[in-house]
């Protein structure tokens, strides 16, 4: 069986992103998400340094994946980076070339923007290096977090088991994704949130919640 072709005993896969704060990762483990992201992007109003985010990682579990977000990073900023973090796979959320990714000695994932031309079979061969892909709504001049949804329709069905889904999901509307889709994955950030960077515990929880009734319908 391929990634592309779950059965129907395929349990959604969820990571939370965007953490600043112990009280959101242990929110986030407890709730049972199987990984968690920090975002080494200074712009970012969820922006964690590499200190905080090694504290935030002493609060894992085993089993619970550290994810770290790079944007357009210089190679050797993301290298300095995992000497002091102890990553379990890198997200690379800009416009990085495939050897940028694959050259950095972790485990990889390239989030796609669903920009009006984008060509996802062709992405997915240009980036065949990356454990998979992760789509995300598409903005002008933002590399993400917009917290809206793109038309899921415009994904194909050849792929759609083996990617991860993000962009405006939050605990009203990730069943539906859940089901309509069938992504390996989902990733969550603002949907979670009561302010930017800050989780809520509860709709942390609901969010887990719904990915669930979403996975009994799909």
């Amino acid at each position: 069986m391929t990634p592309s072709e779950p059965s129907r005993m395929t349990r959604t896969r969820v990571k939370i992103c965007g953490l600043t704060r112990a009280s959101d990762v242990e929110a986030a483990v407890a709730a049972g998400a199987d990984a968690v992201g920090f975002v080494f992007y200074p712009p970012s109003p969820r922006a964690v340094t590499p200190e905080q985010a090694r504290h935030l990682c002493e609060r894992l579990p085993p089993f619970v994946s550290a994810v770290g977000l790079f944007v357009d990073a210089d190679p050797a900023v993301v290298r300095a980076t995992l000497e002091q973090v102890p990553l379990d796979l890198l997200q690379f959320h800009g416009d990085e070339a495939p050897e940028d990714c694959a050259g950095c000695g972790r485990r990889w994932i390239k989030a796609v923007r669903m920009r009006p031309d984008i060509d996802l079979l062709a992405e997915q061969a240009r980036y065949r290096g990356a454990a998979g892909l992760l789509l995300d709504t598409f903005e002008p001049g933002r590399a993400g977090g917009t917290g809206q949804r793109f038309d899921w329709s415009r994904i194909p069905a050849a792929i759609a088991g083996s990617i991860v889904l993000a962009g405006g999901l939050d605990p009203a509307n990730v069943a539906e994704a859940v089901v309509c889709v069938r992504p390996y994955g989902v990733d969550v950030s603002g949907g979670v949130e009561i302010t930017k960077g800050i989780k809520d515990r509860d709709r942390i929880f609901a969010f887990m919640q719904e990915v669930r009734n979403g996975d009994i319908r799909r």
